[in-house]
């Protein structure tokens, strides 16, 4: 057994070889999950190209920000549903639905004839995409031993990557040429190929819940996350940051995850058993893929903007102006991964990692307006490489923390954490920014120009390199000074928070890798059991 301390109902070896890696099977398996990732990152860059001609033909301009916002929503708060229902019900067929409910809204989306439809069908397909992410990882870990693991999630690292950089070129195709109901409709062809390799070709183990879901824990969880998206999804652009409802959502949301937390101790089948989070390693990995979250979204959000607006980078290429960052972080992934399967080794990446991405973003806080494109590449280089250290081990580690039976719950707590991370880093980073591009158009362009280029509420439009040539020439250098200001402030709080991440890989245990070579049984760190699980003696 690979993972200490199961009860008799649920220890499960994984279904690879024993002693001998993966068969072809589970091989083929890993390769239709990797498809469902595609389909939950693919979704989001392919969209984004295409709302402009959305907008255009449905209208409702003032509801935009929620087509984005109801997939978020959705996502984050089903991410922890899902694991768990996995858990209790058996991972294949919850991992199906997730792809069905997924498709089912990727169609009706498509099919929308308001922008009304179009958010309601968004929040459907958000639903499924909640356990695409988290189902793909879970089964992973049920398949693959955690010695032979590393290899297969920097594979996953690589897809996700190239998600990133086609997506955009994907989409800007789809709507230029087909029209924008194909950047739905794409996705129906691809999660078809998927459903079909996971009911041919992945077999689990069958199982039974011991007891009925936390319904009670589930409706506080939702309650806290939904509250929380929407303080960093509203907080500084629909409302003000002191106002009466967001004010409202946080005092919502604090109180909903304390009775979450109260309800969670006396639990019979908690939704997420907070036994888990008893090793250093597992809390150690919720926390660092928070701050990581909130870094990377922050960074991949206002990078293009700098690049656009000062570089003069063409916006429809927008997938290609991270390869800098995107390339380094999926061949760090892919090699760390292999090294970790061969070795069994894995301490020294976090703090590789930890390392390297706060000078990324010192480096990146440097750039001004007289940066050159060759410069910032290097820069966007040093950040990708520390990213790639820890995208997917930070899931491995979280995983080989937890008993086989917890593996969907510690997926979508580590995703949720990350997912929660990112959203605040995006939120807070975009309040910090917008109010340095005010400032500083005001002092260079002089009051009359101090919103600058705007788009609604008086936030400072992101313009594209044509829109900025037809500009006058003192407000085009005023907002380009802006914008090189405004991205030099989120990423220097952005160093600083990797800071934090840095100085938290360093309280990482070295745990051995089950599954490849044997480890000593006195090398393991014993994984708390959750109370009321008997050990097999």
């Amino acid at each position: 057994m690979w993972g200490s301390g199961m009860s008799t109902e649920t220890a499960e070896e994984p279904a690879g070889k024993a002693g001998g890696g993966p068969g072809p099977s589970v091989r083929m398996s890993v390769f239709a999950l990797m498809i469902a990732v595609m389909l939950a990152m693919l979704d989001n860059m392919i969209v984004g190209t295409a709302m402009p001609t959305i907008v255009g033909e449905l209208g409702g301009l003032e509801h935009l920000s929620w087509v984005v916002t109801a997939y978020t929503l959705t996502t984050a708060a089903s991410t922890p549903l899902w694991g768990k229902i996995g858990d209790m019900y058996g991972r294949k067929g919850v991992f199906l639905t997730s792809i069905v409910v997924f498709l089912a809204g990727s169609v009706a989306s498509g099919a929308a004839q308001t922008m009304s439809q179009l958010i309601g069908f968004r929040a459907l397909q958000g639903l499924g995409a909640g356990g695409l992410m988290v189902g793909a990882m879970a089964i992973m870990g049920e398949l693959v031993p955690p010695r032979e693991r590393g290899k297969y999630m920097g594979m996953m690292a690589g897809v996700m990557s190239l998600a990133m950089i086609g997506g955009p070129l994907v989409g800007g195709t789809l709507t230029d040429h087909l029209g924008w109901r194909w950047a739905f409709y794409i996705n129906v062809p691809l999660g078809g190929i998927a459903l079909v390799m996971v009911v041919t070709l992945l077999h689990l183990p069958r199982r039974r819940a011991k007891g009925s879901i936390d319904y009670t824990g589930a409706v506080l969880l939702t309650t806290g996350i939904t509250s929380a998206v929407l303080v960093t999804s509203w907080g500084g652009t629909e409302y003000d940051w002191s106002s009466s409802v967001i004010i409202g959502l946080s005092v919502l949301a604090l109180a909903a995850v304390v009775a979450f937390l109260v309800v969670e101790r006396r639990a019979a089948e908690p939704v997420l058993p907070l036994g888990i989070f008893r090793s250093r390693n597992f809390s150690l990995m919720a926390l660092i893929g928070f701050l990581l979250g909130f870094v990377m979204f922050g960074a991949m959000t206002f990078l293009p903007l700098y690049q656009q607006s000062v570089q003069g980078a063409s916006a429809t290429n927008s997938g290609l102006l991270l390869l800098p960052v995107l390339l380094p972080m999926m061949v760090v992934s892919v090699t760390t991964g292999r090294a970790t399967t061969r070795t069994g080794r894995y301490r020294a990446y976090p703090v590789i990692g930890g390392a390297l991405i706060p000078v990324g973003l010192f480096l990146l806080a440097q750039l001004d307006v007289g940066t050159s494109r060759t410069t910032s590449a290097l820069y966007m280089m040093v950040l990708g490489a520390g990213m790639g250290f820890l995208m997917q081990l930070t899931m491995l580690i979280a995983q080989n923390s937890v008993e086989l039976k917890d593996m969907g719950v510690a997926s979508s707590t580590t995703t949720l954490f990350r997912t929660i991370g990112g959203s605040f880093g995006v939120a807070l980073m975009g309040t910090l920014f917008a109010d340095r591009v005010r400032e500083t158009m005001t002092e260079r362009a002089g009051a009359a120009a101090g919103g600058g280029p705007s788009g609604g509420g008086g936030t400072p439009a992101q313009l594209d390199a044509a829109s900025l040539e037809r500009l006058p020439a003192q407000v085009r250098e005023a907002y380009e000074h802006a914008v090189a200001d405004g991205t030099h402030t989120v990423f220097l709080v952005a160093a600083v928070t990797a800071l934090l991440m840095f100085v938290a890989t360093w309280f990482v245990k070295e745990v051995p890798l089950k599954g490849g070579e044997p480890a000593a049984e006195d090398e393991t760190e014993p994984t708390p059991e959750p109370e009321g699980t008997v050990s097999p003696v």
